[in-house]
């Protein structure tokens, strides 16, 4: 035999004999867009999944598994790089800038494949960060295990579309004419929701679509038994965040972020887990932690960049157990906001950094919904009070909830005395959080998008003390406006722009308790150098002020140095002209003109405000 052909050989059979060596295959399969409420096995007002039940009955349950975003790009982004997105730039949706993988860190497959792994996705990514070549060995449509060489050990991602948000845009004459599979009128529906047929019918129809998605689930989890491979794969069930009914994807609620996850453990390692199969696991775990989990079963080294921790291990590893998870949403589509969430234990602590910015305003893609449509209709219409209203008001800074005792969070404690002790406690931790990472959240899309966007991580380092100081502004809306006034004063006077705009939100959020520090706020209305200042200045005069701000807010518009910058701009028209005390304004594509570049939800807002 030729020796070069007796080389080749060779190769093959140690590169098979260690993909022999009894390394753990993973298959991820993800649905879309839908919360543990919606499965009976997690919530029992959920529908039936016998597939998934399967697989938890031969593997673990985790009843406390959260996404730390609850919409698609940001969530997806937090599960393949294992981070935080506030700390490393990727936080809004949709991208409007696209920036690079925190330096020396890669998206966790990649460090799969240098173990030998065949890595796939299909199909769906979704990211915010730049994603390099060395990630998938296939990602598209028809990515299949079944490519990789003979005995080699695989990563396959599935997701599944089917409980998608878009499945539920379906016009209204479907509500008579479509009859669900699951009985509308014995449906339950969230408290905060109109009990309307409009409703009842979004959830019927919306069980269909799950049990229609466990159908998925259990036919490629046949593909690997018929392929022999159920007994050495890890097969992960989840969603990718919440969702889908209003208030929940795109919403730092529960009903947003907390996912199904089942664990179904292959037999050939289940004596290896500490953990009994069939059990329901208590302890929390969050996206960041799936990368590490994976690459922790795979016997793969862990990146230290990463900010999640390995859930799960073989043999006797000690690992870090938690009772808490992290939360972000910030620009959903083309309407702002940004939220921080701890939830903790039972109790869930929300942070509404901009209060005003009432969940229910408008965002194109959402009120494609009927449900959406009927919810405001009903609002307009003053047919609800108590927490079927509060989707359409402004919100307090702070929010606290026992979610064991409410789960559809709609009696906040923030106020009650009883829970003081617990309110400081998690309002620390968040704190604690945000400034450690730092959270990039402080400054304005726009101003990231023009000098951080080469490098998130370094430019947060850099400015960590300033983003300390910029949250220490934000949290003057906390407490009384007596005890904040002179120095959210100070920070107005500021020399940096952004403790001034912070200093104008904390005035927002005292409302008209702020208004001893309107001259102040006029002036920076008129004549502060930065325009985003005097958005917020005039924001503020409008809400609580009683001032026009049609023309001023023309103004700024025209004076808007990019698309991202405008859209912020918008987001205060609709916020002034959707909500209390609901002015008129005349927006017109001509004064945004000038903007040539990253118009994607500039165009959405436009297409609301000044429709062709």
């Amino acid at each position: 035999m030729p020796r070069l052909l007796l080389s080749l050989l060779l190769l093959v059979a140690c590169s098979t004999s260690s993909f022999a060596a009894e390394k753990p295959n993973f298959l991820w399969i993800m649905s879309e867009d839908n919360s543990s409420h919606f499965l009976k096995w997690f919530d029992p007002t959920g529908a039936s999944t016998p597939n998934i039940e399967a697989l938890a009955k031969e593997g673990l349950t985790y009843d406390n598994a959260f996404s730390n975003a609850p919409v698609c790009s940001v969530a997806r982004t937090t599960l393949i790089t294992s981070c935080y997105s506030p700390r490393i730039g990727t936080f809004h949706h949709r991208k409007s800038f696209i920036v690079p993988m925190p330096e020396g860190l890669k998206m966790f497959p990649a460090y799969l494949r240098e173990a030998g792994y065949y890595t796939t996705n299909n199909s769906k990514e979704d990211y915010n960060a730049q994603k390099s070549k060395d990630v998938w060995d296939e990602s598209s449509r028809k990515a299949s295990w079944r490519n990789r060489q003979p005995g080699q050990p695989f990563f396959h991602v599935q997701t599944y579309t089917t409980t998608h948000e878009s499945s539920l845009h379906f016009p209204a004459a479907d509500i008579d004419n479509k009859p669900t599979e699951n009985d509308a009128e014995a449906v339950f529906v969230a408290p905060y929701h109109p009990q309307s047929k409009e409703f009842k019918y979004t959830y019927a129809r919306y069980h269909d679509r799950i049990q229609q998605m466990d159908q998925q689930v259990g036919k490629l989890v046949d593909q690997l038994r018929e392929d022999g491979l159920l007994d050495s794969t890890f097969v992960f069930y989840f969603a990718d965040h919440g969702g889908v009914l209003p208030r929940s994807k795109g919403y730092a609620y529960d009903t947003g972020l907390h996912v199904p996850l089942v664990i179904r453990v292959p037999e050939k390692f289940r004596e290896q887990l500490p953990q009994t199969t069939g059990s329901r696991i208590e302890p929390f775990v969050s996206f960041v932690d799936f990368g590490p989990t994976v690459l922790n079963l795979a016997g793969a080294k862990v990146p230290d960049q990463i900010d999640g921790h390995a859930f799960l291990g073989l043999g006797e590893q000690q690992l870090v157990e938690s009772d808490e998870s992290f939360g972000y949403a910030d620009r959903f589509d083309e309407k702002y906001d940004m939220v921080r969430t701890l939830r903790k234990g039972k109790y869930r602590y929300i942070r509404n950094y901009q209060p005003f910015n009432f969940d229910g305003m408008m965002n194109n893609y959402r009120y494609k919904m009927v449900a959406y449509q009927n919810w405001k209709e009903w609002f307009d219409a003053q047919k609800l009070d108590g927490p079927q209203s509060q989707f359409f008001q402004a919100r307090p800074a702070e929010m606290l909830f026992d979610v064991s005792e409410d789960p559809y969070e709609i009696n906040d404690l923030a106020g009650d005395p009883m829970h003081q002790e617990v309110l400081e406690e998690l309002r620390g931790r968040l704190d604690e959080i945000v400034v450690g990472m730092p959270d990039l959240g402080f400054y304005p899309e726009s101003y990231l998008a023009e000098n951080a966007a080469a490098n998130p991580v370094a430019f947060g380092q850099q400015h960590k003390a300033d983003i300390a100081a910029l949250q220490q502004i934000a949290n003057l809306q906390l407490g009384s406006f007596a005890d904040a006034q002179s120095d959210i004063a100070k920070a107005l006077a500021s020399s940096d722009p952004w403790q001034r705009y912070w200093g104008v939100i904390a005035c927002s959020g005292h409302g008209a308790e702020a208004l001893p520090l309107k001259g102040t706020l006029v002036k920076l209305a008129e004549s502060d150098p930065e325009n985003l200042v005097r958005v917020r200045a005039i924001e503020y005069l409008a809400l609580y002020a009683g001032q026009d701000p049609a023309e001023a807010m023309g103004k700024a518009l025209e004076n808007a140095k990019t698309a991202t910058e405008a859209n912020l701009i918008l987001n205060s028209v609709v916020l002034l002209r959707d909500g209390s005390p609901g002015y008129s304004f005349s927006i017109r594509r001509q004064q945004v003109e000038h903007l040539k570049q990253n118009r994607g939800e500039l165009e959405r807002r436009l297409e609301y405000l000044d429709p062709k």
